[in-house]
């Protein structure tokens, strides 16, 4: 049961993370105060809706016994923490805390060997060290929520 509620939240997170969050809750859920607690809160409430459903069609097609506490304590631990990682400051923090800023800052402006554009300017592009360190965070996660649906 475990590798099949894994499957289905790593999917649901997946499309959740990339294809559900609109361009808004993105660009600002990493803002202070309230506006960006309230954006990412839109997003981590969308990409939690899509990791039911993946649960749900996996539960019926394999016919999963899921019970209602594990689904609940397995999902608030990991949207609650999606929700922290996702502020951006924390995740920065918990780098910077575990001596691993600059592999965070790989792929942008900010790390001595950013790529570069034709005209020297800096080339952004999706594979920076922040993703990685957030899709693995989220992915950690995700192995913990699994074992706590998975079990009870």
């Amino acid at each position: 049961m475990f590798a099949a509620v894994f499957v289905a939240l790593w999917v649901g997170h997946t499309i959740g993370d990339h294809w559900v969050q609109s361009s808004t809750q993105s660009a600002a859920k990493g803002k202070p105060g309230w506006a960006g607690r309230l954006a990412d809160a839109r997003h981590v409430i969308g990409l939690t809706l899509t990791k039911a459903v993946f649960l749900a069609l996996t539960a019926l097609v394999l016919d999963l016994h899921l019970t209602g506490t594990g689904l609940a304590a397995g999902l608030t631990l990991d949207a609650a923490s999606h929700w922290w990682a996702d502020r951006r400051s924390t995740l920065a923090w918990l780098a910077k805390t575990l001596h691993r800023s600059e592999f965070y800052n790989l792929g942008s402006a900010t790390h001595p060997a950013h790529p570069t554009a034709v005209d020297g300017r800096p080339a952004a592009h999706l594979g920076t060290g922040a993703y990685a360190l957030d899709q693995s965070f989220h992915v950690l996660f995700l192995f913990f929520a699994a074992l706590i649906i998975a079990t009870l």
